[in-house]
This record gives C-alpha cells, sequence and structure tokens, in this order.
C-alpha cells in the first residue's frame, strides 16, 4: 500500500495537467503496477491532485450528557402529548398552546402543582417539533394486527361517473369530501361485520366517521344523511373508489337530488384518495383498532367513540395540506406543505361560515374537556376490545383448509404405462 501510494504521487499531478492520450497511457501505467481497476487508478490520481479534504469541523453543543429542557418539563410533556392523542411533533408544537389553554382551564394544570410552573409552561411552547418527537420516541407503539382489504368493484354505472386522479385539484373552498369504507372484519371477511363510513374534507381536513351495520346501501344513505347533518359547512362534491356501496342507484340518486357533483377514483389507485386514506390509517385503523365488531353492541360502541374522536381531530389536531411543488438542493421533485392548522381554524379562515356557526363551534371547542375526551375514548377502546378480541384470536388462530393432494387427482384418461 505505501508503494501504490508513492505512485499515486508521483503521477497525481501530471495526470490532472496531461492531454486525453497522455491520461490514457499514464491510467494504463498505473493499473499495471498496481492491480487497481481503471476507475479506482481515475478517482486516487484525481483525488491526491487536489490536495488535501478540509475536515468539517462538527457544530458546537451541549455538553454530553447535559438536557436543554428541565425534567420537569418532559414529564408535563408526556401529559399533554396522551391527551392531544398522540400527535406528532410537527402537530403538538403547533397545537401546544390551545391544548395547554384547555388543560388549565378545565383544571388538569395549575400552575405551581404537579410539575407545572411557569418555566415548565414556557419551556413547552417554545419546544420544537424535533425535540418534542425525540423525547416522546420512547413512548409510542404500534399495533400488532392488521386490516383486510374489503373493497368489491361495483361495475354498475362505473363508466358514467367521472374520474377524479390524483394531480386533480379540488374546489379552493370547504365542501368536497372524499368518502371511503373501512371494513372491521378481523382476519376474516366471512359473515357480517361493521364498517365505518370516513368523510373527510379535502380544503380543511374536517373529518366525520359513522358506523353502519354492512354495505348495503339503506346503511350508506343513512351514513350520508348523518354526514350531511352533522357536518357544518354544505356538502358540494364527493369523491368515492370503485367499491359497489358507492357506485349504485341509490348513492348516485341521493346525490343528484341535492346537487351534489360526483366523481370517483381510478381502480388501484389509492394516490387519488390520498386524503381519506391517510385517515383510514391514523384515525380509523388508530383508535378504532384492527378487531373484528359484528354485533350491535360493538356497533353502538363504535359511534359512541367516532364522536368522541372527531371532536379531538378536528377542535385540537393541527393537519398539513399540500399546496404545490418544489425541487430540493439536488434538484429532485417534493412536495411542499403550508403550515400545520386544526380543521377548525382553517373553516374558520375560509370565510363560509357565519358570525353564529363560527362563535357556537368555537363555544363547543371551549367547552371540550381534553383530558375527559381522551379518558372517555380510552375507556370505548377497552369496552370495545373486551368484546371483541377473544373471538379476532380465535379466527386468527384458526386452522385454514388445505389444498386437497395432487397425487390423487387424475389429469389424464391414459391407462398407467401407456
Amino acid at each position: 500500500m505505501k508503494t501504490r501510494t508513492e505512485i499515486t504521487m508521483r503521477y497525481a499531478t501530471a495526470y490532472v495537467k496531461a492531454s486525453r492520450a497522455v491520461k490514457s497511457q499514464i491510467l494504463d501505467q498505473v493499473v499495471d503496477v498496481t492491480g487497481w481497476s481503471r476507475d479506482n487508478a481515475r478517482r486516487r490520481l484525481t483525488t491526491k491532485a487536489a490536495g488535501p479534504t478540509r475536515q468539517r469541523q462538527p457544530k458546537p453543543g451541549p455538553a454530553p450528557g447535559s438536557r436543554r429542557y428541565s425534567y420537569d418539563a418532559l414529564k408535563v410533556l408526556q401529559q399533554v402529548w396522551a391527551a392531544s392523542g398522540g400527535q406528532c411533533g410537527k402537530y403538538l408544537a403547533v397545537a401546544m398552546e390551545p391544548i395547554l389553554v384547555n388543560l388549565e382551564a378545565h383544571g388538569h394544570l395549575t400552575i405551581g402543582e404537579d410539575r407545572y410552573t411557569a418555566e415548565v409552561k414556557t419551556e413547552l411552547l417554545i419546544m420544537s417539533s424535533a425535540t418534542i418527537d425525540r423525547y416522546l420516541a420512547p413512548t409510542r407503539r404500534q399495533g400488532p394486527i392488521r386490516g383486510i382489504s374489503a373493497t368489491k368493484p361495483g361495475n354498475l354505472l362505473r363508466t358514467s361517473i367521472k374520474v377524479r386522479r390524483a394531480g386533480d385539484e379540488a374546489e379552493n373552498e370547504p365542501g368536497f369530501l372524499e368518502v371511503d369504507t373501512v371494513a372491521h372484519c378481523g382476519p376474516s371477511l366471512k359473515g357480517e361485520f361493521a364498517r365505518s363510513v370516513d368523510f373527510t374534507c379535502v380544503h380543511t381536513g374536517w373529518v366525520f366517521v359513522t358506523a353502519i351495520r354492512n354495505n348495503a346501501h339503506k346503511h350508506v344513505l343513512a351514513a350520508l344523511d348523518a354526514a350531511e347533518q352533522a357536518i357544518p359547512f354544505p356538502i358540494a362534491g364527493l369523491d368515492c373508489d370503485n367499491g359497489v356501496e358507492f357506485i349504485n342507484h341509490q348513492v348516485i340518486g341521493w346525490a343528484a337530488d341535492r346537487d351534489i357533483f360526483f366523481t370517483r377514483s381510478r381502480p388501484y389507485r389509492k394516490n387519488d384518495q390520498a386524503t381519506v386514506e391517510s385517515k383510514n390509517s391514523h384515525l380509523v385503523r388508530r383508535y378504532g383498532l384492527y378487531w373484528r365488531y359484528d354485533t350491535a353492541r360493538e356497533l353502538v360502541l363504535l359511534n359512541q367513540l367516532w364522536a368522541l374522536v372527531c371532536d379531538r381531530l378536528n377542535y385540537f389536531t393541527p393537519t398539513k395540506k399540500p399546496i404545490g411543488w418544489d425541487t430540493d438542493t439536488k434538484g429532485r421533485r417534493r412536495r411542499v406543505y403550508d403550515q400545520p392548522a386544526t380543521p377548525l381554524d382553517r373553516l374558520i379562515r375560509s370565510g363560509i361560515l357565519s358570525p353564529g356557526q363560527q362563535t357556537e363551534l368555537i363555544a363547543h371547542r371551549d367547552s371540550l374537556d381534553l383530558l375527559d375526551l381522551g379518558k372517555l375514548i380510552d375507556d370505548a377502546q377497552r369496552r370495545l376490545v373486551k368484546l371483541a378480541a377473544g373471538k379476532t384470536r380465535r379466527l386468527q388462530q384458526a386452522p385454514k383448509p388445505r389444498l386437497p393432494d395432487p397425487s390423487g387427482i387424475r389429469t389424464t384418461n391414459h391407462e398407467p404405462g401407456k
């Protein structure tokens, strides 16, 4: 290696200044002596001619073991994170002030009690999103069970419905909703089981979820009626997937009677419904879990749970909205998002609410006890798990049907030996 280094130093300067033909001759000589490949030899000669590389000096940081924020701030942060429903750092940093105001107003946090001081409050308000994620990393958990897609394509009327693609922008005002169903079937699609119908406003991120007994059109129509009554702004458009629960005369007639624009996504293109698909994951599956719900009692509990969860998400959980495209430092295309804001804040900024509606929604938000809301959500989830966990595990552990032994199947009409 020492000899190779000396050879590299000897030829490096001459190689950089030489013509193309001479460079090729120098490379041949270096390759013959050192045994390197031409690419390796070329790289080493060029690097050696450039001189020693400048070492990047590390940025000064806190001393090992030191902590910028106090231990009391960490413990209060964990309480705030639990009350918020487990928001990520980018959202929790934006929602920190209204959450602290809510917890103080309902007596769950009091200055001077249980580690919560004026200094701790200041620390929480200036804490960055990356620091929040780093401090909360040990407390995050994920569910072990995963769901099954239960979408059955509906060919009826499909060709007569306009297709909305991922790149097609929605109207820049509240009212255009993406809708989808999520099956609470556990590990098996056999039999009847509950489904959650998820409505998400593309412009504001406002969500409404309701559970139905099955995908029969009368239950889907009931979910549409419930959404129309509960969502605080008029529905201007509906975008669905190609499931038979939406692609039918009854649902299209319901939309036509109300002058609601109706579109569908392309088959097997989930990005066409990216907004509602993301809510299916961190709303329906996160709170409704992956158990099988197939009884009337579980259906009632699901609807109680969704009313609580929607209040938490619409009034206290910020979201980001894509606003365009840009390029990074390497020229690669990347999505650009706006600043996180709660669906209520986006709805107020849109200007479509009357002063009375705006006052009513703000009063409803102020009346919500965020910590009590979290306890009610946790209680509903515990009761659902108690009812559904046993039968779901039994379905998961049930033996799978085996294929017949191929050795006993005749594949031809020939007699043995012929």
